[in-house]
């Protein structure tokens, strides 16, 4: 096995991981307030509400795909009856409507930052730079779908016997880097641009990704009161005017001779 192929299918991935794991534990611990989206909503609704929905139920669907694919051995899909063409046409069809769900998503935010003004005033060089890498893989992965599984025959590219034993080896801290040796061009570089996403994302805002708002549903009302004249329980008077004495009682100025 070569030198390079160790470097890159057995060195970067634990690189990344281990870069993921820790800047994130890192982030949460050390830059509370900077973990946000910094939304943008105030400055812009109507794009946003057409690709915000697009792109993230896009990419859950592709997460999910993936995690389904590369995680979950052949073997146990097709012991509960999940045959090789079944799991061939969900992944490359319905897979490939989540993708291009995703990419017209992520079109739509990025035409959305760039032409908008304030929103682009407020986006920094850390969130160009997430919008490329977040890019690559996602383009790269519509590639490889396209091109070795739509257009490469009935079957396509069985990936499942070679990327994912190879994915699931690193976890077992059990590297078989030779299964990626003849894997197609295109997933060698979806993979690659997948692993450099991981290894920058505990620096920028995607970190929102892990934030789920499930004291929400427990959390106690708001109460708004309004702010009418008579509304209150007490006359509103302004804020630098002096107290009124109380009734009955007056104070009267005293002084102290030496």
């Amino acid at each position: 096995m070569s030198a390079g192929n160790i470097l890159l299918w057995v060195v970067f991935p634990y690189v990344s991981m281990a870069v993921f794991v820790v800047g994130t534990i890192w982030r949460y611990r050390y830059d509370k307030f900077g973990w946000t989206t910094r939304s943008s909503e105030l400055y812009e609704k109507t794009i946003l509400r057409l690709g915000s929905p697009l792109f993230h139920f896009g990419i859950l669907f592709v997460a999910l795909g993936h995690f389904m694919g590369l995680l979950i051995p052949e073997s146990w899909t097709e012991a509960v009856g999940f045959r090789q063409e079944a799991y061939h046409f969900i992944a490359t069809y319905m897979g490939s409507v989540a993708g291009v769900a995703t990419v017209v998503g992520l079109a739509i935010l990025i035409y959305r930052r760039r032409t908008t003004g304030p929103v682009f005033l407020a986006t920094t060089r850390v969130d160009k730079l997430m919008y490329v890498l977040l890019a690559l893989p996602i383009l790269l992965g519509l590639w490889a779908t396209v091109q070795t599984q739509l257009l490469g025959g009935a079957h396509g590219y069985d990936y499942r016997q070679t990327i994912s034993p190879w994915l699931r080896s690193l976890f077992y801290l059990q590297p078989q880097a030779q299964l990626m040796t003849d894997v197609p061009l295109p997933f060698k570089l979806h993979v690659t641009a997948a692993f450099l996403l991981f290894l920058a994302w505990p620096f920028t805002r995607l970190v929102h990704a892990f934030s789920a708002p499930l004291p929400y549903a427990t959390r106690p009302y708001i109460v708004y009161r309004s702010r009418e004249a008579g509304a209150g329980a007490r006359p509103s008077r302004r804020g630098w005017e002096a107290s009124a004495a109380p009734q009955g009682r007056r104070e009267r100025p005293t002084s102290t001779r030496t």
